[in-house]
């Protein structure tokens, strides 16, 4: 984080705080490095002068303070201290070293897949805890991420409110960055916690793309684009694309939930560090699924049927080991017993494929038992084996046996 030296009209002394440096300011005040008697070093928020008498600022101050104690783990910076009723309302967290999300992409540029993902997953993990603490933070954007070497960490809750509240300040004001502005959010209508995961994917794309996936332009231009235009997702890699697309839906009712984000985000992140194919996530699924209403049981595959992955296994295996293999099948088979069935688990779902099946299998086999595409039961390795010694033994025997007759006359 870019610290910059004290200015003339900067206090030295905040509470029991020394001030060194400055950490940024923004439009509610300005944010100090400070430290304790201890030697503990934290991150000062003093309101500004000209706001200090305006009782909504005031409100607006105390949320912030109060959003981060209902907070429960370690996604947020920790509250040290505050004085709400001082000439200059402050509080103190604890400091988080590390850029912003918004500086480490300025500097570096877009992250890789995995680093998003893995951003994503810590934050997703994180607004579980704000949202089952009733809060909404409302303004979720890079520079409200800070990277620390323990995981990013949310700050920032200056706007925050509790879960079904309005948007607006004023009417027709809304608050917030309006490139990460949820719809509902122009719109003037209530916050929930889905308010957040459309700012969260708006913010994955950035770090993704280095660039807003609402493009740039004026606030109207911006809030605009948010409530009636597609979101640009180009540079966004495959294996993310979907989800945070699926974070951008206009109803929040399309958008998936904080804990079904983070599970993704979490296997999105394992796969592209270990470099292998991401598969194709829910929110495809579901709409494959939707598309597929007339045949419902069409949507299984041989990877969700349990036993037509085997059987097809087993089809493959024997015909590989077609002649010998085939002729000692036939020998196994006890007489008058039809070919074996590929049997269907109890309580499974059929297939469309599963009648021709049952067709093709005998009434009186053993259940379980697999065939070939050609009903005789694949070739048994540990039988074979069994056999063979069996035969090597049996030869060896007689040709003692010989030998020892010829000895014998000799």
């Amino acid at each position: 984080m870019a610290m910059m030296r004290l200015r003339r009209e900067d206090p030295r002394i905040v509470g029991s705080f020394r001030l060194h440096r400055r950490l940024g300011a923004g439009g509610m005040g300005v944010v100090y490095l400070g430290s304790d008697r201890r030697g503990q070093r934290v991150a000062l928020k003093v309101i500004r002068p000209d706001l200090a008498e305006d009782q909504e600022f005031r409100s607006r101050f105390a949320r912030e303070v109060s959003a981060p104690r209902r907070i429960r783990g370690g996604c947020t910076a920790r509250l040290v201290a505050a004085d709400l009723e001082a000439e200059r309302p402050w509080f103190a967290t604890q400091y988080v070293p590390g850029p912003s999300l918004h500086d480490r992409v300025a500097e570096e540029g877009a992250l890789r897949a995995a680093d998003v993902a893995s951003i994503g997953a810590a934050l997703s993990e994180g607004l579980v805890a704000v949202h089952e603490a009733g809060v909404v933070h409302r303004d979720l954007k890079p520079s409200n991420i800070l990277l620390s070497p323990k995981g990013p960490r949310i700050i920032d809750f200056g706007i925050a409110w509790a879960t079904g509240a309005s948007t607006l300040t004023h009417v027709g004001t809304a608050v917030g960055s309006p490139g990460f502005l949820a719809p509902e959010q122009v719109r003037g209508a209530a916050v929930t916690p889905a308010t957040d995961v459309f700012s969260l994917g708006a913010t994955l794309a950035y770090a993704a793309m280095a660039d807003s996936p609402f493009g740039h332009g004026s606030s109207e231009v911006m809030l605009y684009r948010v409530v009636h235009e597609e979101p640009q997702l180009h540079g966004v890699p495959d294996a993310l694309a979907p989800l945070i697309r699926a974070c951008l839906a206009k109803d929040p009712e399309d958008r998936p939930s904080t804990l079904q984000l983070s599970m993704r985000l979490k296997e999105i992140a394992a796969r592209e560090a270990q470099g292998l194919p991401v598969s194709r996530p829910p929110v495809q699924r579901e709409r494959a699924e939707e598309r597929n209403t007339v045949r419902p049981t069409e949507r299984y595959t041989e990877r969700d049927v349990p036993g037509r992955g085997q059987e097809r296994g087993a089809d493959r295996a024997a015909e590989r080991g077609a002649g010998g293999g085939e002729r000692g099948s036939e020998r196994d088979r006890a007489p008058g017993r039809g070919p074996g069935p590929s049997s269907r688990p109890s309580g499974g779902p059929r297939t469309g494929g599963s009648r021709g099946t049952q067709s093709r299998t005998g009434a009186g086999t053993r259940p379980g038992a697999r065939t070939t595409s050609t009903g005789r039961r694949p070739a048994n390795p540990r039988l074979l084996r069994q056999r063979l010694f069996v035969f090597v033994v049996v030869t060896l025997v007689v040709a003692l046996g010989i030998a020892a007759a010829q000895a014998l006359q000799g």
